[in-house]
């Protein structure tokens, strides 16, 4: 008697989209399957082993780097896969979700790569997940041209030569897709995303001289960097494209990854292309792992943790010698700045201040930096341009100088500033308006003259939880209290009710994200993520 054919993917509670069928084909489906059943049980133990290393933190209030891997730190010997030529030159980097406009605009924005984002930067709607992979097969095909239908404004793709190298970002671990579903479990979000893309483009991609290349979220060990190898190497064999045809990037935004950088490049040798220094996804993982260590722990306002700070550097120099060390690319952090059509003077500032960051990136040796604006990158590439010159990269830059020790990337209290209350004013403002475009569908939003994303609303609500707990005391004598939040909120809100009319605001989110930042900044058991419980409410 033959064996039953393997349950198909059910997709569950979904509307159908229109040429969803492009996406969703049988034999996609049955390659997601085939990733879901061969490594959703790896990815739960490693999500299990998350939960015990934390528990090990809040315990010692301590992290250094593996005693069982030194092994692999000493050996000097071992290198990352040489970049393609798609990937050598990585000075400029754009970021952003991966809807139509977004799509061509981003290949046409004059940067060397486009992150394509299903991550933070794209709240993850059916519409968003599945569209999304088909503007991008679109893209490569070059039948994307679209017509604003408000400004009438019509957008179209640039000559091949033009085009930023698409990097594509999927779902971190820790999140699943409830719509695709096997034997009634939900597929991790992780492998839909790379499953799709990769089945449908990675031939595709080899024929345009380019491959499939990926950003790695949220990865908290060397452990999770090996499940990606594996899942690699079984999705070239399946697709039939050689070895080593993907690239990797993993972004090192959790303060655990910072002590297994040379590991994770390690395990994903074969593959790897470099690390990323993702900001305030590391200062979020810092106060979440620590939260409960004491004073020398608390976090000061987001926007006064600069990247000089003593950590901070700590961090970014250790990342720059370890790529540099192994043979990858470092990539530097984001500007998140959003110039103003209104106010040249907002610009002037603002420009300035995003030149500062990527001349001091590039002469610490980074390959390249992201922006989130079009607008930025011709400031960015001036300052590699400065230091690279015909150069693809500065890789040759060893960055020897550079010795870090353990206690350098936890030293918190070596930074001098101090939470205030206009710190927790704008942590709600900003959490709120974030949360409510995320559960309309939106991933990234312009907030402040900023563009913020996911990672911007866990800092938010983290800070909040933090200063709470801690019992902080503002500058102005007043205790950072869950009544004072909920004082601050309430204020924020109506203030907002204000601003844009009772009808769109009862047309909005509002409440509803009013009361989920308070959720997750006022609980006592603190929420993994903040989109664990906004995507329940995710329509």
């Amino acid at each position: 008697m033959s064996a039953p054919a393997p349950s198909p993917l059910a997709i569950v509670d979904a509307e159908p989209l229109e040429r969803q069928d492009e996406v969703l084909t049988e034999a996609a489906l049955a390659f997601v399957a085939e990733l879901h059943r061969r490594f959703t049980p790896r990815r739960d133990e490693l999500l299990k082993r998350r939960d015990e290393r934390r528990a090990e933190i809040a315990r010692t209030s301590t992290l250094d780097f593996l005693p069982e891997t030194a092994h692999i730190r000493a050996d000097d010997s071992w290198k990352v896969a040489e970049a393609p030529a798609a990937l050598n030159d990585r000075r400029v980097e754009i970021t952003g979700p991966t809807d139509r406009k977004m799509t061509i605009n981003a290949l046409n924005s004059g940067a060397k790569v486009w992150l394509a984002d299903f991550e933070d930067a794209s709240a993850p709607t059916w519409e968003n997940v599945v569209l999304g992979q088909l503007n991008l097969t679109d893209a490569y095909e070059r039948r994307i041209d679209f017509t604003d239908a408000r400004s009438g404004k019509s957008y179209a793709l640039k000559s091949a030569e033009e085009l930023a190298t698409v990097v594509m970002r999927p779902r971190g671990w820790h999140l699943d897709e409830r719509h695709l579903q096997l034997d009634g479990k939900a597929v991790p979000g992780a492998l839909v995303d790379f499953g799709l893309y990769f089945f449908h483009n990675a031939k595709r991609l080899l024929d345009l001289g380019k491959g499939p290349y990926f950003y790695l979220p949220k990865t908290e060990s060397h452990l999770e960097a090996r499940l990606w190898n594996e899942i690699f190497v079984f999705a070239q064999d399946y697709v039939g494209v050689p070895q080593g045809t993907i690239r990797a990037t993993v972004l090192i935004e959790t303060i655990t990854a910072a002590y297994e950088m040379e590991e994770i490049l390690y395990e994903l040798r074969d593959h790897a292309s470099g690390l990323n220094a993702g900001r305030w996804d590391y200062l979020f993982s810092i106060v979440k792992n620590f939260r409960d260590g004491g004073a020398k722990f608390v976090l000061p306002d987001r926007n006064a943790v600069t990247m000089t700070a003593p950590f901070m550097r700590a961090y970014t120099e250790l990342l720059v010698r370890t790529c540099h060390k192994r043979g990858a690319h470092a990539i530097g952090g984001m500007a998140a700045f959003i110039p103003s059509r209104r106010d040249a003077e907002v610009n002037k500032v603002a420009f300035e201040k995003v030149r500062a960051d990527k001349d001091r990136e590039a002469g610490d040796g980074f390959d390249g930096s992201w922006v989130a604006h079009p607008d930025l990158v011709p400031i960015a590439m001036e300052s590699f341009d400065k230091v690279l010159g015909e150069k693809p990269n500065q890789k040759d830059r060893l960055r020897e100088d550079v010795n870090v020790a353990a206690g350098d990337l936890i030293a918190i209290d070596s930074l001098d500033a101090k939470p205030t209350y206009d710190g927790l004013v704008n942590a709600v403002q900003v959490g709120i308006r974030y949360i409510e475009a995320w559960l309309r569908g939106l991933g990234a939003v312009a907030i402040f003259n900023l563009m913020e994303d996911a990672a911007t609303a866990e800092i938010s609500r983290s800070q909040i939880w933090q200063w709470i707990n801690a019992g902080v005391e503002f500058e102005n004598g007043q205790k950072a209290t869950a009544e004072l939040a909920r004082e601050v909120a309430a204020t924020e809100l109506d203030a907002i009710r204000k601003e844009i009319g009772e009808e769109a605001f009862a047309a909005g989110k509002w409440q509803q994200a009013h009361d989920l930042l308070l959720q997750v900044s006022l609980d006592t058991d603190y929420a993994a993520f903040l989109t664990l419980p906004a995507y329940d409410q995710l329509v």
